[in-house]
């Protein structure tokens, strides 16, 4: 089991008056942060509130921009031509980098929000877009891409620097793709049980799916989804566990730069 990981989470997802998550606990125990960029969720009262507290705790932010679906909160595939969504990305990216930098703030890292992040997963011709829209905006940014997925190929393939990411609270399918949310194992409930499926893919050195099969992968950081009633509770188990078991929990770049 490595050393020196990363927990993360999506974060900054309220909207106006609709509230999503508690931000201001979770930053409490991540490293890194995953912020909406206003197109799923997020708005930008919303988006510099978490960078500042972002900043408070230390932790460092990335941009989670998604399909344009606020309605749906960015869990609908979309139909978007090439240069539509390459455009959409960049818009989100440089959203929140501008509001960072007024901020003190610098975006380190992208990761894809919900049906975006799954068709990039998927579907290199998709996460070739998302690759090329990091690469045009600033290609020294880091990937966060999931484990095993054509997106995480893609990025290596393009030059970015690239995280591998595991899900402490999503089951997985024999192909390494998540179980899709419609069916009811899609979901690890509980902190003991997100802790110990997070230990079984560290220890294993690979993604463990439903029926037991093993994919080897490598693993470079831990997401917990913020949108959940026990995801603060999840984070802060799977922190504590971890560093009793001699893991040190560092940001993206730290872990990237070494």
């Amino acid at each position: 089991m490595s050393s020196r990981i990363n927990l993360n989470a999506d974060l900054g997802e309220s909207f106006g008056a609709w509230q999503m998550g508690n931000d201001a606990e979770m930053l409490r125990v991540v490293c890194s942060a995953n912020l909406a960029c206003g197109f799923h969720g997020g708005d930008p009262l919303v988006m510099r509130q978490t960078l500042r507290l972002a900043r408070e705790h230390g932790v460092s932010v990335g941009a989670h921009p998604s399909y344009p679906d606020l309605q749906g909160f960015g869990r609908r595939r979309m139909a978007m031509a090439p240069d539509e969504l390459e455009a959409a990305i960049l818009y989100q990216i440089a959203a929140l980098d501008g509001m960072a930098k007024v901020e003190g703030l610098q975006v380190s890292h992208v990761k894809p929000h919900g049906a975006l992040n799954n068709a990039a997963s998927a579907d290199r011709a998709v996460a070739e877009v998302v690759v090329r829209a990091i690469r045009a905006y600033d290609p020294q940014m880091i990937l966060l891409a999931p484990a095993l997925s054509e997106l995480c190929a893609a990025g290596h393939a393009a030059g970015l620097p690239v995280v591998e990411e595991i899900f402490a609270d999503r089951a997985y399918l024999d192909d390494g793709q998540l179980v899709p949310r419609s069916r009811p194992d899609a979901m690890i409930h509980g902190a003991e049980a997100s802790y110990a499926h997070v230990r079984r893919m560290l220890d294993e050195g690979a993604v463990i799916s439903v029926s037991g099969k093993r994919l080897p992968c490598g693993i470079g950081s831990i997401c917990v989804h913020g949108d959940g009633p026990e995801a603060v509770a999840t984070a802060r188990h799977l922190r504590e566990r971890l560093s009793a078991d001699g893991v040190e929990l560092v940001s993206l770049p730290a872990l990237t730069t070494g």
